[in-house]
């Protein structure tokens, strides 16, 4: 038998394309996504199964700043050692998906680059309200969280104040999509996380991008011709 079970770049991609077509807006209180059943099953088992650490935390500041060294991106090396990586990379640098992204969130993704961080929270994670930097030109949070605690480990959202109004689900293989901007703020308070708080954060990102260490293809923007 062969564990985690194969997966190829084009059933990810047929996958991941349905789920977006059935996406579900939400202008409040800053225009965002809610998808469900992003990834087949086989892709799912594949991440969780990868042979990688959660960070050791020590004292955070609410940033991911603190351990960057201990952070785990989807880069060509990860690509090369593990299917899972690497179908999830080609699927997501596809002309095709590629460019249902940019039509859905109307976001200009030609000449972007991919970006993908593995995320391992355990307890005492936390992460202060913030909003991505302008050269995140696209972002999306997909949920790989388990446990009977586990709902409640979704992304804290804030309005324009930073008062918190709302925390996306964390369902297990849901996402939530938004566009980069001053009024996106998001983080995810102080609480207790009995396990591991699971999920990846994909991005498109500008070519002024400056850790090139970071992304799937440093060498092929996206192109949708």
């Amino acid at each position: 038998m062969i564990y985690p079970p194969p997966i190829t770049s084009a059933e990810v991609a047929e996958h991941f394309i349905r789920s977006l077509r059935q996406a579900k807006r939400d202008d409040r209180p800053y225009r965002h996504w809610n998808l469900k059943d992003i990834y087949p099953e086989a892709l799912c088992t594949g991440i969780l199964a990868l042979p990688v650490d959660p960070p050791r935390l020590g004292k955070t500041d609410g940033t991911r700043g603190t351990y960057n060294t201990q952070r785990c991106f989807f880069t060509p090396d990860m690509r090369k050692a593990y299917t899972a990586c690497a179908a999830l990379c080609d699927a997501l640098q596809r002309p095709d998906v590629a460019k249902l992204l940019g039509e859905t969130c109307e976001f200009d993704v030609e000449g972007s680059f991919l970006r993908m961080e593995y995320i391992q929270d355990i307890d005492g994670a936390w992460l202060e309200p913030h909003h991505d930097i302008p050269e995140k030109l696209f972002s999306m949070v997909i949920y790989l969280c388990l446990g009977p605690d586990a709902h409640g480990w979704g992304t804290d959202i804030y309005d324009s104040n930073k008062k918190l109004v709302g925390s996306a689900s964390a369902e297990f293989d849901s996402a939530v999509i938004f566009i980069p901007g001053e009024n996106t703020w998001h983080g995810f308070e102080p609480r207790p996380i009995v396990g591991v708080r699971r999920l990846m954060e994909i991005n498109y990102v500008r070519p002024s991008w400056r850790s090139v260490e970071q992304l799937a293809f440093p060498d092929r923007p996206i192109s949708l011709s």
